[in-house]
């Protein structure tokens, strides 16, 4: 599904290199449910990043379902991302002057679907995360937990194959948190493949693997437990 091969990501500017991604390895298989954690600054947006096509890499390989996105225009990325993927982000990212059905009607828009296509799969999408009384409503009229199921209604209505979710659960207190991930391991057993960037350990373990980025790099901590005991630890530690 998700195959990034010895990828690279340097910012240059006229005086200073940066190595955002230093030969990243990382294998997602269709259905997955990968949590990736780091500290501050180790690439994990810049992975994410790449990942959706937001961003292109200075080297190795990335495929996404088979197509090799090296070298792909603007369009053709803009093209592939709008088919393939969606994205839940920490701050919501809803328009706060549209309801619901609007917010999750802008993107639809972009591909071109009719009328009734695009609000077939808003309600679907809406009635999915448990809003569908609620399309009316604007986000200033709903709780946290409320904006950020709209927001995955948002994704899900374009039937994205990976889904991507850039901690989906900063903004929220712990019962929302909760809520939110219940949901997403709901989209995950209905066929999903979900990549989420999260910095609390206990939502990472709920995941069905854990790959850890420092430096750039990745590690799969389901190979390596020493790793993982480590990992699990400091964030202890950090806790407390």
């Amino acid at each position: 599904m998700l195959d990034m091969r010895q990828v690279t990501k340097v910012y240059r500017t006229e005086l200073v290199e940066t190595h955002a991604l230093r030969a990243l390895d990382l294998h997602v298989r269709e259905g997955e449910f990968v949590a990736v954690t780091g500290p501050s600054g180790s690439g994990k947006t810049t992975f994410l990043n790449i990942a959706g096509l937001l961003e292109t890499f200075t080297g190795g390989e990335y495929k996404l379902d088979g197509e090799d996105v090296r070298g792909m225009s603007d369009d053709a990325r803009s093209r592939l991302r709008n088919r393939k993927i969606g994205f839940i982000f920490q701050s919501f990212n809803l328009i706060p002057d549209l309801n619901l059905f609007d917010n999750v009607d802008v993107p639809l828009r972009y591909r071109g679907m009719s009328g009734s296509e695009r609000r077939q799969r808003i309600e679907e999408s809406l009635a999915r995360v448990g809003l569908g009384s609620r399309m009316k409503h604007y986000p200033a009229e709903l709780s946290g937990g409320q904006q950020q199921r709209a927001a995955i209604a948002r994704a899900l209505a374009g039937s994205p194959r990976l889904l991507l979710a850039d901690e989906p659960t900063g903004n929220l207190d712990s019962q929302m948190a909760r809520g939110v991930l219940e949901l997403l391991e709901e989209i995950n057993a209905q066929g999903t493949t979900i990549v989420m960037v999260t910095h609390d350990p206990e939502l990472a373990a709920r995941a069905q693997r854990n790959v850890h980025i420092v430096d750039g790099m990745a590690t799969d901590l389901s190979v390596e437990p020493s790793l993982r005991r480590a990992f699990a630890g400091a964030s202890a530690d950090a806790a407390s």
